[in-house]
């Protein structure tokens, strides 16, 4: 998955909760909320007020969810787990298994999304 593909993705399924999300779509999707937030940043710092990176965060936060739950969804893990970024550890773990490949082959939440 390249990444026009993947903001692609990221957008049109922002409140699907379900399937599964490749490494190449979590880490593509990642970079581009990174470039919003640094553009964003940028731009709040020339106009002195914390407008664009507010807006763009809000509109981010939901299709970013969704993607952690569905990539946590293709290394066969519960998207519950999301909840564990309230910690310290709990945020080194999920980047540790957003860098795992997924399951190969069908999980209980659906098809391998790379086949």
């Amino acid at each position: 998955m390249n990444f026009g593909q993947a903001i692609s993705s990221g957008l049109s399924h922002y409140i699907n909760f379900s399937g599964r999300a490749p490494r190449s779509e979590f880490w593509f999707w990642f970079l581009f909320v990174l470039i919003l937030s640094i553009i964003g940043g940028i731009v709040d710092m020339v106009i002195g007020m914390q407008i664009l990176g507010t807006i763009i965060s809000l509109g981010l936060l939901l299709p970013g969810i969704s993607m952690n739950i569905r990539r946590l969804h293709d290394i066969d893990r519960t998207g519950w787990w999301c909840l564990i970024a309230f910690t310290v550890i709990g945020v080194i773990l999920l980047i540790v298994w957003a860098c795992m490949k997924g399951t190969t082959g069908p999980n209980r939440y659906g098809p391998d999304p790379m086949p």
